[in-house]
C-alpha cells in the first residue's frame, strides 16, 4: 500500500485544482485503486505570502499554514505538498511544527535542472520569491546561474499572477513572451515557471521549449514519494526535451 499525500491548498484555488489534475494525469494508473490517496485542505483565506514577506502587511500566513499541516497530520499524511512556491519561505518553520515531511518544490525543481545539465536558469516568480532569493540560493548551491527579470519585466510577471490568473482572467501572452524573451537574451538556458499560478499558463497555452514548470515537479515528487508509478511522459519535465 502506498503512502498518503496531504496538500495545503487554496494558494490559490485554481493552482490547487490543477495540482490535483496533475497528480491524476501524471500517475501511470490503470484503475482508481492505483492512484495515491490525497487529502486536500483548501484555505484561500491564508494571507498573501508576498505581501507579508515584503512588509506590506502584518498578517502572517504562517499560523494558518501550520494549522492546515497539523490537520493533515491527523488525517494520516505521510508527505505534504504546498501549492504555493512563495510559501516555501516558511519551509523551515513549517517543518518544525508539522510531523509529515514537506516536499520542497524549489529543491526538487533545481534537482531536475541539475540532472539535465542546465547551467543557467531564468526565474519567473512572485516578488516575494525573488526578493527572498529562494531559487537563487538553491541554484547557486548546485552550480547553476540565476537570471532574474528586470524591474519592468518583474512588474509584468506580477501582473500576470495577480491581475490575470488569480483574477480568473486569461493570461496576457504578450506580457509572458516579453519576459521570457528578455530572460533568454540575458542567457537563460531554461526558464522556471516559479509560481504555481504560472503553471496555468502552461496548461492553457503553447509556450514552446526550454521551460520547467515547478508545479509539475512537485506533482512528480509527490507521486514518487507516495510510491505510485509515474507516467513515462513525465520523466523529463523540461519542455522540448521529452
Amino acid at each position: 500500500m502506498g503512502k498518503k499525500l496531504g496538500v495545503i491548498g487554496g494558494l490559490g484555488p485554481g493552482a490547487t485544482a490543477y495540482f490535483y489534475q496533475l497528480l491524476t494525469q501524471m500517475t501511470d494508473a490503470g484503475s482508481d485503486q492505483e492512484h495515491i490517496e490525497i487529502n486536500i485542505i483548501s484555505k484561500p483565506t491564508i494571507p498573501d505570502r508576498t505581501g507579508y514577506i515584503l512588509g506590506r502587511t502584518n498578517d502572517s500566513p504562517l499560523i494558518p499554514m501550520i494549522e492546515a499541516g497539523k490537520s493533515l497530520d491527523l488525517l494520516g499524511a505521510d508527505y505534504i505538498a504546498v501549492t504555493c512556491i512563495t510559501a516555501h519561505y516558511f519551509h523551515e518553520e513549517l517543518s518544525k511544527n508539522i510531523k509529515a515531511p514537506i516536499i520542497h518544490i524549489i529543491k526538487e525543481t533545481v534537482k531536475c535542472l541539475k540532472e539535465e545539465g542546465v547551467k543557467s536558469a531564468g526565474i519567473m516568480a512572485t516578488e516575494g520569491t525573488i526578493a527572498s532569493n529562494l531559487f537563487q540560493n538553491e541554484l547557486s548551491k548546485n552550480g547553476i546561474k540565476s537570471i532574474i527579470p528586470s524591474e519592468y519585466s518583474q512588474s509584468l510577471v506580477t501582473g500576470l499572477i495577480y491581475k490575470y490568473i488569480k483574477a480568473g482572467i486569461p493570461a496576457n501572452m504578450d506580457f509572458f513572451h516579453e519576459v521570457t524573451d528578455e530572460l533568454k537574451k540575458m542567457g537563460a538556458e531554461t526558464n522556471i515557471l516559479g509560481c504555481t499560478e504560472l503553471s496555468l499558463i502552461k496548461r492553457d497555452e503553447e509556450i514552446g521549449p526550454d521551460f520547467i514548470d515547478a508545479m509539475e515537479v512537485l506533482a512528480k515528487a509527490s507521486i514518487i514519494n507516495c510510491e505510485a508509478p509515474l507516467n513515462k511522459e513525465y520523466y523529463n519535465l523540461i519542455t522540448g526535451r521529452q
